[in-house]
């Protein structure tokens, strides 16, 4: 092998680490939401206090990622479409980690709820709208590592699932809060456990893009598809 052939090799399986540390941190972060949404539908404050004690490890994988992804860029001065990747990884790794802090935080509320009376209906529903976006993530993830345009933009178009979801139940705790006051507190919490969830959908599209641009060479023209419903400001 020449040494262009040994320097190339050694891309490869420097990239191919980089991509597995990646995708065990998609694997923390599907978890994290679905327990802290599972912790809040159980009203179970020890595992809301878990999926907390959990983000640990999922900030931890980032800062490898970015110091692996850093090391690689020094020493092996990748070709303009290898960079890319490389640095599509990292702002992926980025995009994880805000997730992992969306999770973080739904546990927060969740630990805050616990033991209040349930608004019948809510918690089943940001579970269908976390198992939206846990799909979204993983499918996002897969079409990065695979440069596959036609997935990642099938999860680009989930982005509307997710919105409508949203926008629904957004509805819902407003009738709630209008009917019995004493809903109030619990239906705001509840609100900023789907626009936290709702946002990470939002993440799970941007990776998708990514995805789009290194298969493509172009990032998406088109505005992101969004339902309707709902203004900006959530009105």
């Amino acid at each position: 092998m020449t040494r262009d052939g040994h320097i190339m090799a050694a891309f490869d399986r420097d990239l191919e680490g980089l991509l597995a540390l990646l995708v065990r941190m998609g694997g923390l972060v599907e978890t994290a939401l679905t327990d802290s949404v599972a912790a809040l539908e159980a009203q179970d404050a020890p595992r809301a206090e878990q999926v907390i004690a959990d983000d640990r490890a999922i900030d931890s994988l980032e800062e490898q990622i970015n110091t692996e992804a850093a090391r690689i860029i020094a020493l092996r001065t990748p070709t303009a479409g290898d960079l890319r990747m490389v640095l599509a990884v990292m702002r992926t790794a980025n995009s994880l980690e805000r997730v992992g802090d969306y999770a973080k935080n739904v546990a927060k509320r969740t630990r805050v709820l616990a033991g209040t009376r349930r608004i019948e209906g809510t918690a089943g529903t940001i579970r269908r709208m976390t198992a939206v976006v846990t799909a979204m993530i993983s499918d996002a993830l897969t079409a990065l590592t695979r440069r596959d345009a036609v997935l990642a933009r099938k999860v680009r178009q989930s982005d509307i699932d997710v919105d409508q979801i949203y926008n629904t139940l957004f509805r819902a705790l407003v009738t709630h809060m209008l009917e019995d006051p004493a809903n109030i507190s619990a239906a705001m919490h509840l609100h900023f456990i789907a626009k936290n969830i709702e946002r990470a959908g939002d993440h799970a599209t941007g990776i998708a893009e990514q995805a789009i641009y290194l298969a493509t060479g172009q990032m998406p023209s088109d505005d992101r598809p969004k339902d309707s419903g709902l203004d900006d400001d959530g009105a």
